[in-house]
């Protein structure tokens, strides 16, 4: 982890809740961290509950800016970019696409071009989502040559941001034209994250969170769906793990799937299950803590996908990585963080002991 002390690493949408957990991973390494992002999306939100704003520069502003983003990068000399800025909710993307879509894809552009303008930047990561594939609802996990083809406005405005990034690497940072200059860009999609300080609307956990902090009970409207569920570490070790590797050899650049072994693709109502049990095991021990219980209960909402796997077995091979955490663990780390935050400790130091936890099991699993 040596790597990135002192190292400039820009984040885009580092207010969000995936955003600060990269924040604080990245300030525990001793980088020197900059955000550029809008106000955080949710109340409360994480990044002001860690009040990372006083640990970091923090710019305000919209990925679809480009004039203020172009200035500010400029201005900041990154040396690394992390590009997590989006609209990253489904149902929010069928309410509001146009939206969604310049988010998502000229954002994509925006920050690309802003990079392509400075001199600086080595290494680029474009976040985007397991969803970006055409959705076939196979029993095997896709791979990263698998068509692009989101369903929803969301996942399709991620298909884009993939195909926009692929162009740009072709186009300006391959050190082939006179006026290229080589910078190593990959893509990373992972999706179905979770984690403590998550407080977004129409997601799973945050859902039962909500629930059970209220005494009431936890409704799940497709209980049969299968997902790759991990913990927020996960993704974002592996995304620094990405940007450090392509950064040292630019051979490495492309597209990395990021999702848990298959026996970790369960349904959503065998999530819930651990998650509930989790969570009561904590209330027997703090009777300040809701009793949690779950049930079905459709609604009647817009298409979201039964089945979705991802194969990693290429980032595997390349990198080495592997997930560390099962969803067992994830839960229990998440129950952790959301019952210190009803206790009213302090969740920054939650987070800091938690990903000490993980790089430890990581380092005693030979990785690093």
């Amino acid at each position: 982890m040596e790597f990135y002390k002192g190292k400039r690493v820009l984040i885009t949408g580092h207010t969000g809740f995936k955003g600060s957990w990269m924040c604080r991973v990245l300030l525990d390494m001793g980088a020197d961290v900059t955000g550029y992002a809008l106000d955080p999306p949710t109340e409360p939100s994480l990044f002001e509950l860690c009040a990372l704003h006083k640990q970091m520069r923090s710019v305000t502003g919209d990925i679809r800016d480009l004039d203020h983003l172009n200035k500010t990068v400029m201005t900041l000399q990154p040396e690394i970019v992390i590009h997590m800025a989006a609209q990253p909710i489904v149902r929010t993307s069928y309410r509001d696409p146009v939206y969604t879509y310049e988010t998502n894809v000229m954002g994509t552009v925006n920050i690309l071009e802003a990079v392509r303008r400075c001199p600086s930047v080595r290494s680029v990561i474009n976040v985007t989502t397991d969803k970006v594939y055409e959705n076939k609802e196979w029993p095997w996990g896709y791979r990263e040559n698998d068509e692009l083809n989101g369903f929803d406005p969301y996942s399709n405005s991620k298909s884009c941001s993939e195909l926009v990034t692929s162009s740009y690497r072709n186009s300006f940072f391959g050190g082939n034209a006179e006026d290229d200059r080589r910078v190593a860009v990959s893509t990373c999609r992972a999706g179905n994250v979770i984690g403590g300080g998550d407080f977004a609307k129409d997601r799973i956990v945050p859902d039962c969170f909500r629930a059970v902090s209220e005494g009431k009970e936890i409704y799940v409207r497709n209980p049969s769906s299968v997902r790759p569920y991990q913990h927020v570490l996960e993704p974002v070790m592996a995304y620094l793990l990405v940007a450090m590797r392509q950064y040292e050899d630019a051979g490495l650049i492309g597209s990395y799937n990021i999702g848990p072994d298959d026996t970790d693709c369960r349904t959503t109502a065998e999530m819930v299950d651990i998650f509930c049990s989790k969570w009561n095991a904590a209330a027997s021990e703090d009777r300040h803590l809701n009793k949690a219980t779950w049930s079905g209960k459709p609604d009647n909402g817009p298409h979201e996908a039964g089945l979705l796997k991802l194969d990693c077995s290429k980032i595997k091979a390349a990198l080495g990585w592997k997930p560390e955490w099962d969803l067992e663990k994830a839960l229990e780390k998440t129950v952790e963080w959301h019952a210190a935050y009803l206790g009213k400790e302090d969740v920054s130091d939650i987070m800091s002991r938690q990903i000490s936890e993980y790089l430890n099991s990581d380092q005693e699993s030979g990785r690093l």
